[in-house]
């Protein structure tokens, strides 16, 4: 006797067998034929809008996790916010422009790049932008990821380079904009500027020193209870090499200041680095005197003899002189 004909079990059109692989394109292919996004946007027509804006990934290749992560993050919110009452929009936008993108381009050309002019470097690369773009949204599509895919922003679109230009403009012409000197940092292989996020700071140790300045003006005139004495600002630095290079000594105006006799000399460091600066230069078994207590901003204007040449250090104010490390006194080259 067959017993499994005897049971009564619960029937289900549902397969056995998910077949993502198969079905999961198909369910896509749907939701694009019937427009699902967009029908979407019509239901929640007149309800409180809610944007998020794009931060926009490079177009320079194929999606790796962390485009792929930020991207279905963003469409769980929007979705989300779709499904609690709020008409979510969602523009993918794309970055045509800058180092990553040159880069590509310049391994794909190798030596045919120094033949070309500027002009064709540029068509290139905006072509090799136009080809990872459309691959790009290929990609967040097949992840499931509703958005405005046939109408995205893209930094190299004419409009939206004419628009940056106009405003630049607006910017001149209303005296905004203006000529200055700004240490860049600036990579010798790609003859361009860098933005900070693309320089990587490869780990190492570097020493780090004390180094006395000697007061060349009469310290004793401002602070009476040094007069006569060998004053001496000190500063920490991590750059040594930049010593010979040095303009000026900053300092924290409210910041209170010691000077500390030792050893026949006078030492001017922040009183809340003191016990730390004895530590650092080998002095916390030497007998040392607090010969005075000031801020920081009666040193403006002061000037110190640097040690390996014959000029002067400007003693200035600046707010981003921190008690976390050093004598408080930072060195300025």
């Amino acid at each position: 006797m067959d017993y499994k004909q005897t049971l009564n079990l619960p029937q289900t059109d549902f397969p056995m067998k998910a077949s993502l692989a198969q079905r999961e394109p198909e369910m896509l292919k749907k939701w694009e034929d019937i427009k699902i996004y967009h029908k979407i946007r019509q239901s929640a027509k007149g309800k409180k809008p809610y944007i998020l804006h794009d931060g926009p990934p490079y177009a320079n290749g194929n999606i790796h996790l962390g485009t792929a992560l930020n991207k279905i993050i963003k469409d769980i919110v929007i979705k989300a916010k779709n499904m609690t009452g709020f008409d979510g929009v969602y523009v993918p936008g794309w970055d045509c422009h800058g180092l990553p993108i040159e880069h590509q381009v310049d391994k794909e050309l190798g030596g045919k790049k120094s033949g070309m002019s500027q002009v064709e470097k540029r068509r290139a690369c905006r072509v090799y932008a136009e080809k990872y773009l459309n691959i790009q949204r290929e990609q967040f599509k097949r992840l499931g990821v509703f958005g405005e895919w046939e109408n995205p922003y893209l930094t190299m679109a004419y409009p939206y380079e004419a628009a940056t230009v106009a405003e630049f403009g607006k910017l001149y012409l209303n005296g905004s904009v203006y000529k200055g000197k700004k240490p860049v940092y600036w990579c010798a292989t790609c003859k361009t500027a860098l933005a900070e996020a693309e320089v990587e700071y490869a780990d190492h140790h570097t020493p780090s020193i004390y180094v006395k300045f000697a007061f060349a003006t009469d310290i004793g005139q401002i602070l009476p209870k040094l007069a006569g004495q060998k004053v001496y600002m000190v500063i920490w630095t991590t750059t040594p090499w930049t010593i010979p290079a040095n303009l000026a000594i900053a300092v924290k105006d409210d910041f209170v200041y010691s000077a500390v006799k030792i050893n026949g000399e006078v030492l001017i460091v922040a009183k809340d680095m003191i016990d730390y600066c004895l530590d650092a230069f080998g002095y916390r078994d030497k007998e040392h005197e607090i010969l005075d207590e000031f801020k920081g901003e009666v040193l403006e204007g002061q000037k110190c003899m640097l040690p390996l040449v014959k000029r002067h250090s400007l003693l200035i104010l600046a707010p981003f002189v921190t008690l976390e490390a050093g004598t408080c006194a930072v060195h300025i080259a």
